[in-house]
């Protein structure tokens, strides 16, 4: 029997943004856990396989674990995201003890769903073919997921971050199945906001998550307390008050009052408005920033 009473039926994959591929592996473990009575569960990585496998310069992600776990909960009713530390121990673990002790022994699977891609173990050489076979023998459920095509084209990460580093983020959405997000907790900024009239909220994105394309976006801010509002949001360096290279996530939030300091918020990109540019003035930027505001009300009215 496992170490864990848990039952679970565990979901396999990196998952970086939770794609609409990855829906639907996630999916099938719902439907699986419901079925058998078990936990929907995940297990992923902290590092993508790939940094460590290849000694490649890190493959930017297009969201960060925290980000990752929450948006399998919110989307696909994941209930334990299991995040693996990915390290030379495990890079070098046998496929098959992979999945006997780690997956069955340590966290309970009785039911393992992966992509149609899906390679594991020392040199990758675990694959779909093995993993159902040793299943079979193990006396546990295994699904293989076919991959998921959108236009033509197949759902992938690659791809979504391609369409991201690019400002296509409605296309980029569209892949994705919701919103692209970034989860942080507001910082202190340059008091830009006040001197312009609006709330703002300053966030970052984690080391080694892929930052859009710089420029304006129509955003949605969601607080601690289940509460959103619409926001115009400036990616990049910040040109016109700014003489820096440090990114910046500032949004300027429509219709609210308060301080959010402190705060964990959500912040969901729509769609790009314009690139960043620098102003000659402040006024100026002000007047712009009304005039995206209006575009971003008008792009929500229009949804």
């Amino acid at each position: 029997m496992n170490g864990t009473e848990t039952r679970r039926v565990i979901a396999l994959g990196f998952f970086d943004g939770v794609h609409l591929g990855h829906g639907a592996l996630l999916r099938r473990v719902g439907e699986k856990a419901v079925e058998l009575g078990a936990v929907p569960a995940a297990v992923t990585f902290d590092t993508h396989p790939e940094n460590l496998i290849l000694k490649t310069p890190a493959v930017p992600l297009l969201s960060s674990p925290l980000d990752r776990a929450e948006l399998m909960r919110r989307y696909y009713g994941i209930r334990d995201v299991i995040v693996a530390h990915f390290d030379e121990r495990m890079m070098h673990q046998p496929w098959r003890e992979f999945v006997t002790d780690y997956l069955v022994k340590e966290h309970g699977a009785v039911h393992l769903v992966a992509g149609h891609d899906f390679h594991f173990g020392y040199k990758g050489e675990g694959n779909p073919e093995r993993l159902q076979t040793l299943c079979q023998e193990l006396g546990i459920g295994c699904d293989i997921i076919p991959k998921v095509c959108r236009d033509d084209i197949t759902v992938s990460s690659t791809y979504i971050r391609t369409l991201v580093a690019q400002g296509e983020m409605e296309r980029a959405n569209e892949f994705l199945g919701h919103p692209h997000t970034l989860t942080d907790t507001v910082a202190h900024g340059k008091k830009l906001g006040s001197t312009l009239g609006f709330p703002t909220v300053n966030l970052r994105f984690q080391p080694g998550v892929l930052v859009p394309a710089y420029g304006v976006y129509a955003t949605k801010v969601w607080f601690e307390n289940g509460d959103s509002r619409l926001a115009v949001t400036n990616v990049g360096v910040r040109p016109t008050v700014d003489d820096g290279d440090r990114v910046t996530v500032e949004g300027f939030i429509l219709d609210f009052n308060g301080n959010l300091y402190g705060q964990s918020v959500r912040m969901e990109f729509y769609k790009r408005l314009r690139g960043e540019r620098k102003f000659d003035s402040l006024e100026e930027l002000k007047q712009e920033v009304m005039r995206n505001a209006e575009q971003t009300r008008a792009y929500f009215d229009g949804r």
